[in-house]
């Protein structure tokens, strides 16, 4: 439901959501990326998977997302374990984005150093002209993710900073979730 309100809303990017990995020293790093999808299973983004995002994530899978729809003054934090799309998964969402997005998949190094903005730009012109009169493929480079969540908390502003804040956590039994009101 706050999804579609989010979505129905003038946010720029309701679906922009912050991921926050760990490295090995257990050092924390936020950026922003962009939900893909969602269902029962959990939430879905893409990256490419040279990226200090996928490094992380292969070294410790326990990440969280966090949407800040503060024009609405809401927010929604995600705990959860993050699992390696299949291939097919990747292949079918890559082959939907728009042919420039998926030439910057290619042109870019993601997380790597890069000699200046111009090197960038003419990476991406020299795929542009390579796959001019094809399809651009799936780089090997490109995966995806689904975060399963473990915990939610939602986040809804009040007056006087006495904010609702309600946390989910998964029941005993597996078939629901136990909710706690947490101070603001």
């Amino acid at each position: 439901l706050w999804l579609d309100q989010a979505l129905g809303s003038p946010i720029k990017d309701p679906t922009a959501m912050t991921v926050t990995t760990v490295d090995a020293e257990g050092r924390p790093w936020s950026r922003a990326v962009l939900l893909k999808g969602f269902d029962a299973r959990g939430f879905v983004y893409f990256t490419n998977l040279d990226s200090r995002k996928a490094r992380e994530t292969t070294g410790n899978r326990q990440v969280s997302l966090h949407f800040p729809w503060f024009l609405l003054d809401r927010q929604v934090s995600v705990g959860g374990r993050a699992e390696v799309l299949d291939r097919a998964a990747v292949v079918s969402y890559f082959q939907t984005r728009p042919r420039d997005s998926q030439l910057a998949a290619w042109a870019s190094p993601q997380s790597q150093p890069i000699a200046s903005r111009e090197t960038l730009e003419a990476e991406f012109a020299a795929l542009k002209q390579k796959f001019a009169d094809i399809e651009v493929p799936t780089p090997e480079f490109w995966g995806g993710y689904r975060v399963v969540p473990r915990e939610f908390q939602f986040w809804q502003g009040g007056e006087s900073r006495l904010h609702d804040r309600f946390r989910y956590l998964p029941n005993v039994a597996g078939d629901g979730w136990d909710i706690a009101r947490l101070g603001p």
